[in-house]
């Protein structure tokens, strides 16, 4: 892989060591993920969840609107596309399924069956994001932006298997309130997906 600690992009997410790090709730379900499996990390950013899921030894295809914040990451396993995923023009991806489908600090419901498509038959969703009641500690603050009180577990449940589910105030990497789920194909049992890594 290959690091370029003199990109300026690199250099500003140093400084914040959390910019970079992985979700807790990522981290955690990683190893349900299939080893050596590909994963589509959905509004990439900086590609601290690519980079993750890279160094796991995973093959990943991040996709963002801009993918200047990706310029520092170079690897054979990781595929870059850039698209705009709320002009309303459709998925970009068409039936491409993934071993996980990976969304942390994103939401836009215009996609959100397109994302749980995206999900392999046995694969898995990781999927957090700030949910009403944010608005009381910062950005976003916009309702179109919080997920409501539920709706992650609704929305997911009538096609995945819930393998864990959070609503809740949470103090790290600062104040918010999230929602958060672990989700896997119907493919799958749920004997197969413990909580915690063996």
């Amino acid at each position: 892989m290959s690091y370029e600690p003199e990109d300026e992009l690199f250099a500003a997410g140093a400084r914040d060591l959390h910019a970079m790090e992985p979700s807790r709730w990522v981290a955690r379900f990683t190893h349900l993920v299939r080893p050596g499996g590909c994963v589509l990390d959905v509004a990439a950013g900086r590609g601290r969840h690519s980079r993750w899921f890279l160094d796991c030894e995973y093959s990943v295809l991040a996709i963002d609107r801009d993918l200047s914040g990706l310029r520092w990451l170079s690897e054979p396993r990781l595929e870059k596309r850039e698209a705009d995923l709320e002009d309303g023009e459709g998925w970009p991806l068409g039936e491409r399924t993934f071993d996980a489908v990976v969304v942390t600090n994103y939401l836009w419901r215009g996609i959100f069956d397109d994302i749980v498509s995206a999900v392999r038959h046995d694969g898995v969703l990781l999927y957090e994001t700030f949910a009403e009641g944010n608005e009381r500690y910062g950005r976003p603050r916009r309702p179109e932006f919080l997920l409501q009180p539920g709706e992650l577990l609704a929305r997911v449940a009538p096609r995945l298997e819930v393998v864990a589910y959070e609503h809740g105030y949470s103090d790290y990497p600062s104040p918010r309130v999230v929602q958060r789920i672990c989700a896997i194909g119907r493919g799958r049992r749920l004997s197969q997906c413990p909580l915690a890594a063996r």
